[in-house]
Protein backbone atom coordinates (compact mmCIF):
# COMPACT_ATOMS: atom_id res chain seq x y z
CA UNK A 1 0.00 0.00 0.00
CA UNK A 2 1.75 3.31 -0.99
CA UNK A 3 1.84 6.03 1.81
CA UNK A 4 -0.59 9.11 1.78
CA UNK A 5 1.41 12.00 2.76
CA UNK A 6 -0.58 14.76 4.45
CA UNK A 7 -0.48 18.18 3.84
CA UNK A 8 0.35 18.60 8.10
CA UNK A 9 1.88 22.37 7.83
CA UNK A 10 0.60 23.90 4.65
CA UNK A 11 -1.27 26.51 6.50
CA UNK A 12 0.68 26.88 9.36
CA UNK A 13 1.38 30.50 8.37
CA UNK A 14 -2.85 31.27 7.74
CA UNK A 15 -3.47 34.95 10.08
CA UNK A 16 -6.89 35.30 11.41
CA UNK A 17 -8.12 38.60 10.00
CA UNK A 18 -10.65 41.02 11.38
CA UNK A 19 -13.46 39.75 13.98
CA UNK A 20 -15.78 42.59 12.44
CA UNK A 21 -18.52 42.06 15.02
CA UNK A 22 -21.14 44.10 16.41
CA UNK A 23 -21.09 42.61 19.36
CA UNK A 24 -24.77 43.48 21.67
CA UNK A 25 -27.68 41.34 22.27
CA UNK A 26 -30.40 44.25 21.29
CA UNK A 27 -32.31 42.23 18.55
CA UNK A 28 -35.52 41.73 20.33
CA UNK A 29 -36.63 45.61 20.25
CA UNK A 30 -39.90 47.08 20.57
CA UNK A 31 -40.92 50.42 19.46
CA UNK A 32 -40.94 51.73 22.76
CA UNK A 33 -37.27 50.56 23.46
CA UNK A 34 -36.06 52.52 19.93
CA UNK A 35 -37.73 55.57 21.06
CA UNK A 36 -36.66 55.59 24.66
CA UNK A 37 -33.24 55.12 22.61
CA UNK A 38 -33.31 58.17 20.72
CA UNK A 39 -35.06 60.46 23.37
CA UNK A 40 -31.81 59.86 25.67
CA UNK A 41 -29.32 59.62 22.42
CA UNK A 42 -30.43 63.11 21.48
CA UNK A 43 -29.72 63.67 24.70
CA UNK A 44 -26.26 62.57 24.39
CA UNK A 45 -25.94 59.67 26.85
CA UNK A 46 -23.25 57.71 25.15
CA UNK A 47 -24.83 54.34 25.79
CA UNK A 48 -27.73 55.11 24.34
CA UNK A 49 -26.49 56.84 21.35
CA UNK A 50 -24.59 53.15 21.06
CA UNK A 51 -27.31 51.03 21.13
CA UNK A 52 -28.70 52.69 18.68
CA UNK A 53 -26.49 52.12 16.29
CA UNK A 54 -26.36 48.77 17.00
CA UNK A 55 -30.12 48.67 15.80
CA UNK A 56 -29.84 50.56 12.77
CA UNK A 57 -26.23 48.52 12.00
CA UNK A 58 -28.62 45.11 11.77
CA UNK A 59 -32.26 46.76 11.44
CA UNK A 60 -33.10 45.79 15.10
CA UNK A 61 -36.32 47.84 15.07
CA UNK A 62 -35.93 50.35 12.72
CA UNK A 63 -35.42 50.01 9.08
CA UNK A 64 -31.54 48.27 8.66
CA UNK A 65 -29.34 51.76 7.33
CA UNK A 66 -25.82 51.57 8.06
CA UNK A 67 -25.38 55.30 7.38
CA UNK A 68 -27.31 55.81 10.17
CA UNK A 69 -25.76 53.27 12.46
CA UNK A 70 -22.00 54.92 11.57
CA UNK A 71 -23.69 58.01 12.73
CA UNK A 72 -25.10 56.84 16.15
CA UNK A 73 -21.87 54.95 16.78
CA UNK A 74 -19.49 58.51 16.11
CA UNK A 75 -21.38 60.59 18.27
CA UNK A 76 -20.73 57.68 21.18
CA UNK A 77 -16.82 57.50 19.79
CA UNK A 78 -16.56 60.55 20.54
CA UNK A 79 -17.32 60.74 23.67
CA UNK A 80 -15.27 57.56 24.33
CA UNK A 81 -17.48 54.81 24.27
CA UNK A 82 -14.86 52.44 23.47
CA UNK A 83 -17.39 50.02 21.88
CA UNK A 84 -19.15 52.45 19.35
CA UNK A 85 -15.01 53.20 18.80
CA UNK A 86 -14.64 49.64 17.77
CA UNK A 87 -17.75 49.39 15.60
CA UNK A 88 -17.14 52.93 13.79
CA UNK A 89 -13.87 51.15 13.04
CA UNK A 90 -15.74 47.83 11.59
CA UNK A 91 -17.59 50.41 9.41
CA UNK A 92 -14.49 51.86 7.98
CA UNK A 93 -13.24 48.73 7.26
CA UNK A 94 -15.68 47.12 5.47
CA UNK A 95 -16.89 50.54 4.17
CA UNK A 96 -20.52 50.28 5.36
CA UNK A 97 -22.13 53.60 5.95
CA UNK A 98 -18.92 55.31 5.44
CA UNK A 99 -16.45 55.38 2.53
CA UNK A 100 -14.15 52.58 2.79
CA UNK A 101 -11.16 53.31 4.94
CA UNK A 102 -8.74 50.88 6.07
CA UNK A 103 -6.40 54.13 7.48
CA UNK A 104 -9.98 55.46 9.71
CA UNK A 105 -10.39 52.11 10.79
CA UNK A 106 -7.06 51.30 12.38
CA UNK A 107 -7.53 54.94 13.97
CA UNK A 108 -10.74 54.00 15.95
CA UNK A 109 -9.47 50.47 16.63
CA UNK A 110 -6.75 52.02 18.06
CA UNK A 111 -8.71 54.51 20.25
CA UNK A 112 -10.68 50.99 21.65
CA UNK A 113 -7.57 48.87 21.75
CA UNK A 114 -5.87 51.83 23.83
CA UNK A 115 -8.54 51.19 26.67
CA UNK A 116 -8.30 47.70 27.17
CA UNK A 117 -10.86 46.23 24.26
CA UNK A 118 -9.68 42.69 23.41
CA UNK A 119 -11.34 42.80 20.25
CA UNK A 120 -9.73 45.65 18.63
CA UNK A 121 -6.46 45.01 20.04
CA UNK A 122 -6.86 41.79 17.96
CA UNK A 123 -7.91 43.46 14.68
CA UNK A 124 -4.99 46.22 15.31
CA UNK A 125 -3.34 43.52 15.09
CA UNK A 126 -4.41 42.11 12.33
CA UNK A 127 -4.07 45.60 10.57
CA UNK A 128 -0.47 45.68 11.40
CA UNK A 129 0.03 42.07 10.32
CA UNK A 130 -1.59 42.79 6.64
CA UNK A 131 -0.43 46.59 6.71
CA UNK A 132 -4.19 47.95 6.16
CA UNK A 133 -3.81 51.32 7.07
CA UNK A 134 -1.27 51.36 9.01
CA UNK A 135 2.87 50.60 8.19
CA UNK A 136 3.01 47.01 8.42
CA UNK A 137 4.61 45.41 11.12
CA UNK A 138 4.97 41.88 12.73
CA UNK A 139 6.45 43.39 15.69
CA UNK A 140 3.36 45.61 16.26
CA UNK A 141 0.88 42.91 15.61
CA UNK A 142 2.35 40.41 17.75
CA UNK A 143 2.36 43.14 20.41
CA UNK A 144 -1.32 43.89 19.72
CA UNK A 145 -2.35 40.25 19.52
CA UNK A 146 0.04 39.28 22.99
CA UNK A 147 -1.90 41.86 24.60
CA UNK A 148 -5.47 40.28 23.34
CA UNK A 149 -4.55 36.48 24.03
CA UNK A 150 -3.32 37.77 27.60
CA UNK A 151 -7.34 38.54 28.07
CA UNK A 152 -8.11 34.94 26.72
CA UNK A 153 -9.30 36.41 23.25
CA UNK A 154 -8.71 33.05 21.04
CA UNK A 155 -8.00 34.40 17.54
CA UNK A 156 -5.61 36.38 18.95
CA UNK A 157 -4.10 33.51 21.15
CA UNK A 158 -4.14 31.59 17.76
CA UNK A 159 -2.42 34.40 16.10
CA UNK A 160 0.22 34.99 18.44
CA UNK A 161 0.96 31.71 17.88
CA UNK A 162 1.76 31.68 14.48
CA UNK A 163 3.95 34.57 15.06
CA UNK A 164 6.17 32.31 16.98
CA UNK A 165 5.71 29.56 14.68
CA UNK A 166 7.09 31.85 11.72
CA UNK A 167 9.41 34.07 13.87
CA UNK A 168 6.84 37.18 12.58
CA UNK A 169 7.76 40.21 14.81
CA UNK A 170 9.05 37.75 17.99
CA UNK A 171 12.20 35.10 18.20
CA UNK A 172 11.07 32.19 16.72
CA UNK A 173 10.23 29.47 19.28
CA UNK A 174 7.83 26.71 18.55
CA UNK A 175 7.64 25.56 22.07
CA UNK A 176 6.23 28.92 22.70
CA UNK A 177 3.51 28.29 19.01
CA UNK A 178 2.32 25.15 20.66
CA UNK A 179 1.57 26.85 23.61
CA UNK A 180 -0.55 29.65 22.36
CA UNK A 181 -2.23 27.18 20.14
CA UNK A 182 -2.98 25.48 22.70
CA UNK A 183 -4.56 28.52 24.60
CA UNK A 184 -6.95 28.43 21.87
CA UNK A 185 -7.37 24.96 20.91
CA UNK A 186 -8.59 24.48 24.26
CA UNK A 187 -11.33 27.44 23.58
CA UNK A 188 -12.34 25.72 20.48
CA UNK A 189 -10.39 27.63 17.76
CA UNK A 190 -10.74 24.73 15.02
CA UNK A 191 -7.57 26.54 13.16
CA UNK A 192 -5.45 26.11 16.06
CA UNK A 193 -6.41 22.57 17.04
CA UNK A 194 -5.42 21.91 13.57
CA UNK A 195 -2.11 24.03 13.99
CA UNK A 196 -1.25 22.17 17.51
CA UNK A 197 -2.23 19.11 15.90
CA UNK A 198 0.55 19.39 13.14
CA UNK A 199 3.32 20.64 15.81
CA UNK A 200 2.63 16.88 17.63
CA UNK A 201 2.67 15.49 14.25
CA UNK A 202 6.31 17.02 13.56
CA UNK A 203 7.41 17.25 16.56
CA UNK A 204 7.38 21.25 16.91
CA UNK A 205 7.70 22.53 20.39
CA UNK A 206 5.92 19.45 21.64
CA UNK A 207 7.00 16.12 22.15
CA UNK A 208 6.38 14.03 18.80
CA UNK A 209 3.33 11.93 18.95
CA UNK A 210 0.95 10.57 15.99
CA UNK A 211 -1.94 9.76 18.73
CA UNK A 212 -2.25 13.29 19.81
CA UNK A 213 -2.12 14.92 16.47
CA UNK A 214 -4.56 13.07 15.56
CA UNK A 215 -7.05 13.49 18.30
CA UNK A 216 -6.01 17.49 17.59
CA UNK A 217 -7.11 16.78 13.57
CA UNK A 218 -10.03 14.99 14.63
CA UNK A 219 -11.27 17.84 16.94
CA UNK A 220 -10.90 20.45 13.74
CA UNK A 221 -11.98 17.77 11.77
CA UNK A 222 -15.35 17.61 13.55
CA UNK A 223 -15.88 21.60 13.48
CA UNK A 224 -15.67 21.08 9.56
CA UNK A 225 -12.04 22.24 8.71
CA UNK A 226 -10.92 20.40 5.55
CA UNK A 227 -7.72 20.26 5.87
CA UNK A 228 -8.24 18.60 9.29
CA UNK A 229 -10.46 16.24 7.43
CA UNK A 230 -8.02 15.29 5.13
CA UNK A 231 -5.16 15.21 7.40
CA UNK A 232 -7.02 13.41 9.53
CA UNK A 233 -7.81 10.29 6.54
CA UNK A 234 -4.18 10.21 5.93
CA UNK A 235 -3.53 9.77 9.60
CA UNK A 236 -6.12 6.66 9.17
CA UNK A 237 -4.43 5.41 5.35
CA UNK A 238 -1.20 5.05 7.39
CA UNK A 239 -1.79 4.24 10.93
CA UNK A 240 -0.78 7.15 12.71
CA UNK A 241 -1.56 7.32 15.80
CA UNK A 242 -4.82 5.65 14.87
CA UNK A 243 -5.66 2.10 13.88
CA UNK A 244 -5.04 1.67 10.02
CA UNK A 245 -8.38 1.86 8.65
CA UNK A 246 -8.84 2.69 4.97
CA UNK A 247 -12.79 2.75 5.51
CA UNK A 248 -12.05 5.64 7.87
CA UNK A 249 -9.42 7.08 5.81
CA UNK A 250 -11.83 7.03 2.87
CA UNK A 251 -14.71 8.47 4.79
CA UNK A 252 -12.89 11.89 5.97
CA UNK A 253 -11.21 12.33 2.56
CA UNK A 254 -14.53 12.62 1.29
CA UNK A 255 -15.36 15.15 3.68
CA UNK A 256 -12.66 17.41 2.82
CA UNK A 257 -13.34 16.85 -0.93
CA UNK A 258 -16.75 17.33 -0.55
CA UNK A 259 -16.00 21.20 0.51
CA UNK A 260 -13.92 21.56 -2.39
CA UNK A 261 -10.54 20.63 -1.31
CA UNK A 262 -8.49 19.81 -3.88
CA UNK A 263 -5.63 17.83 -2.08
CA UNK A 264 -8.27 15.75 -0.95
CA UNK A 265 -9.85 15.10 -4.55
CA UNK A 266 -6.89 13.56 -6.15
CA UNK A 267 -6.33 11.50 -3.34
CA UNK A 268 -9.66 9.60 -4.25
CA UNK A 269 -8.81 10.17 -7.77
CA UNK A 270 -5.73 8.40 -7.31
CA UNK A 271 -7.28 5.52 -5.03
CA UNK A 272 -10.00 4.97 -7.57
CA UNK A 273 -12.74 6.28 -5.24
CA UNK A 274 -15.46 8.94 -5.99
CA UNK A 275 -16.11 11.63 -4.05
Amino acid sequence: MKTIFSSIVSRICFIVSLSILIPVALSAQTSEDIQQYKLLAEQGHPGSQYNLGVCYYNGYGVLQNYSEAAEWYRKAAEQGDYMAQYNLGACYYDGHGVPQSYAEAAEWFRKAAEQGYAEAQHDLGACYYDGHGVPQSYAEAAEWFRKAAEQGHPGSQYNLGVCYYNGDGVPQSYAEAAEWYRKAAEQGDYMAQYNLGACYYDGHGVPQSYAEAAEWFRKAAEQGYAEAQHDLGACYYNGHGVPQSYSEAIKWFRKAARQGYAVAQQVLNGLGENW
